[in-house]
């Protein structure tokens, strides 16, 4: 049984949650409250995106499967910008300040690294798509000629 998958909502979905996560970083929360929910709530971003990746490299006859890598790619971009953040000595959720976090943190830097590369090694490039008609010229002369 093959399983629909919106990704248009998945991913406004995601970004949503990503947003949220840098609004709190704005903030002084207190990490009693708000450190391992914070972290959990980017490993369960980065699950859904490792999901959300495998299904769409899989899935090659997905009608505007480059939007949706496009898509993807900017979600991944946003949640890259995000670990960037998180991880500042300024962020009041910091690994440096809280080294608890620090290896949960770096791993989800380096799956999301993998993430990029292969959504970028998916993609084909659009110069390539073009490079060789679907009809030839002679095959589309041929074709006017008869009207």
């Amino acid at each position: 049984m093959t399983m629909y998958i919106n990704f248009e909502d998945n991913l406004f979905i995601l970004n949503v949650r990503i947003r949220m996560i840098r609004d709190l970083l704005r903030l002084d929360p207190d990490p009693g409250l708000f450190l391992e929910r914070t972290v959990d709530d980017m490993e369960f971003i980065d699950k859904a995106l490792e999901f959300l990746t495998g299904n769409l490299k899989e899935n090659t006859r997905l009608f505007d499967r480059d939007r949706e890598f496009d898509n993807l790619s900017n979600i991944e971009w946003q949640f890259s910008q995000l670990l960037l953040e998180f991880a500042k000595d300024s962020s009041p959720l910091s690994p440096a300040k809280f080294p608890q976090i620090r290896d949960r943190i770096f791993r989800l830097k380096d799956s999301g690294a993998a993430r990029r590369k292969t959504i970028d090694e998916a993609v084909v490039p659009a110069e390539q798509t073009r490079t060789e008609p679907m009809v030839s010229s002679a095959e589309l002369n041929e074709l006017f000629r008869e009207f």
